[in-house]
């Protein structure tokens, strides 16, 4: 189809009282069900019949699916909402398909108390186009050495915990953490690296580092955090979530720890199921991202791991910075890019268009599987539960433009690709927002 989905000037809103939606495909992970046929919506609620007035809106050859959630997501804001706010970055979650999106603490003050918790909650009910699920820190200003109010925070809003852009590299520290998060039933989510191992490297320790005489991070730094942190998952019983990974034998650590009952779960980048360290460019700061693109064998393991269930859900580390910041040059940019509008083609690209997965199995990796990680109840489409629904058009052919992506950075190395794959519309409650409405 050749509709501009979620184009800068065709990203509309109606608030309706009851909707049908016709012919779709229906692909509920959560029950089982895929489907052709029709959904109807009254009040911001599925029902079983739709109403004599409704609104209708053929979505034929169009996929019908729980609202997507993305648990890993910078808003930046408080403290730098130069690069994006929460305004912002839910409207890009809506454009991207998500009805949910978790964001991670290493703002300007960090998410380490509870008023800052309450903020983002209540910005995200003034101003917000999703829901936002605040995580909060393990640590007091995500400093690695006290641990925060756990369960205080946890009692006002936070779904995990994590210092995200920064590993807990003290032992004891995150034993700590582990046993506090046993005892409350909270998830810890781990940005993997060791700093001393990482020594300060801007991309991949390898072939390509050497020839463009770049400094290597070594993927050690995230394979050994990964090694320790599943021994005290195990010892503890603390719930344990690994944040980006990114290596063939950090995936291998997961596998066996799940095949031996550890509660660990993880999660991929869309990025890292796309590109190597072969695409890394000196003169696009684009390229750089933490943890930094790997090999193509790191990819490969990737996608498998995906398929075998040993990696539980793709996320996008949707990470803006300002056009000025990633000018710096590859060594002082700031790594990360944003993803969360071309999450689903990106996606699409990586597992479906190369055989190795399906739409249904996509969708699963953007809802039960984010659910199942954070212990929230997995999205469905039920009868007399509130519609958090997404349509996407798996056949829609559209080149991205990172100037009409709707946050409020622009910093993708995707700008220029062509995909195949994206959500028209995001439902939540009687808020549809997308490029088609009904009619």
């Amino acid at each position: 189809m050749g509709h501009e989905a979620f184009g800068p000037t065709m990203c509309n809103t109606i608030e309706h009282d009851a909707v049908v939606i016709r012919n779709a495909r229906v692909i509920d992970p959560a029950s089982g069900q895929d489907t052709i046929g029709d959904t109807a919506l009254a009040d911001g609620v599925v029902v079983d019949q739709a109403a004599p007035d409704a609104a209708e809106f053929d979505a034929t050859g169009m996929i019908l699916c729980p609202g997507l959630l993305d648990i890993h997501v910078h808003l930046r804001d408080p403290g730098q909402t130069h690069k994006e706010d929460i305004a912002t970055g839910t409207a890009a979650a809506a454009a991207g398909g998500f009805t949910f999106v978790a964001c991670m603490p290493n703002t300007n003050p960090p998410l380490d108390t509870p008023e800052q918790i309450r903020y983002v909650l209540e910005r995200t009910a003034d101003v917000g186009s999703c829901a936002v699920g605040p995580i909060a820190c393990i640590t007091q200003d995500r400093a690695g050495v006290q641990l925060v109010d756990m369960p205080e925070l946890q009692r006002m809003g936070a779904v995990a915990f994590s210092d995200d852009g920064d590993g807990v590299e003290r032992d004891e520290v995150m034993r700590d953490a582990f046993t506090m998060a046993q005892q409350i039933g909270a998830v810890l989510i781990q940005h993997c690296e060791y700093k001393e191992i990482s020594a300060g490297g801007v991309m991949h320790l390898g072939g390509a580092s050497g020839r463009l005489g770049l400094p290597g991070l070594d993927p050690r730094s995230e394979e050994a955090m990964i090694e320790r942190d599943i021994a005290l998952s195990r010892e503890t019983g603390g719930r344990y979530h690994v944040a980006h990974i990114s290596t063939a034998k950090a995936i291998d650590l997961v596998r066996c720890a799940k095949r031996d009952g550890v509660p660990v779960t993880a999660e991929v980048c869309t990025h890292h199921l796309l590109l190597t360290d072969e695409d890394v460019r000196i003169d696009d700061t684009n390229t750089k991202m933490h943890p930094p693109l790997r090999t193509a064998q790191d990819v490969e393991a990737c996608r498998l791991a995906l398929l075998d269930g040993t990696i539980d859900c793709i996320v996008t580390d949707h990470a803006p910075h300002a056009a000025y910041e990633k000018a710096a040059g590859f060594l002082q940019a700031p790594p990360g890019i944003v993803g969360l509008e071309t999450a689903v083609a990106l996606a699409a690209k990586a597992m479906i268009a190369s055989s190795m997965g399906d739409w249904a199995e996509l969708i699963a990796w953007f809802t039960t599987g984010p659910a199942r990680a954070l212990g929230l109840a997995a999205p469905g489409i039920t009868a007399g539960k509130r519609a958090n629904l997404t349509l996407i058009d798996p056949n829609e052919t559209w080149t991205v433009d990172a100037e009409k992506l709707r946050s409020r950075s622009k910093n993708t190395p995707f700008d220029g690709w062509e995909l195949t794959g994206r959500p028209i519309a995001t439902i939540c409650g009687r808020t549809w927002r997308g490029g088609l409405l009904p009619v």
